[in-house]
């Protein structure tokens, strides 16, 4: 299968309508799940911790802690099952993988508040 071919099958399957999401912001995902042959959207709140992969491929890890215990999901990006993506709040941060969250309490995982102005402009925009 050749290159050129690939590119255009998978091109076809990413979805246009998404945000600008980054590593920090909490956002709330609504996924389609089917139980026995009933479908009902289920909302996931938390911090995206993770970016990974280009393309087709892109996933994103979000984290929340839930009765004391930390939660983690990751969601590829283009999947059909995922309804919405809403940005809730946009974190500022210095790192490209939050991973020092796992280790931390509840109150002191939380991440400052970023604003428009220290937004860095996105490549090619």
């Amino acid at each position: 299968m050749s290159q050129q071919l690939l590119h255009e099958i998978t091109a076809e399957q990413l979805k246009k309508d998404l945000p600008d999401m980054r590593i920090g912001d909490t956002v709330k995902v609504s996924v389609r799940i089917v139980e026995g042959g009933k479908e009902r959207l289920q909302a996931y709140e938390g911090v995206i911790i993770r970016m990974r992969g280009a393309g087709i491929s892109k996933t994103f890890t979000v984290r929340k802690v839930f009765r004391g215990v930390g939660v983690e999901r990751v969601f590829p990006v283009n999947s059909p099952m995922l309804e919405s993506i809403k940005i809730i709040r946009t974190g500022a941060v210095r790192r490209a993988k939050l991973y020092y969250l796992r280790g931390l309490q509840e109150k002191a995982s939380r991440l400052k508040e970023r604003s428009d102005k220290n937004r860095p402009a996105k490549a090619g925009k």
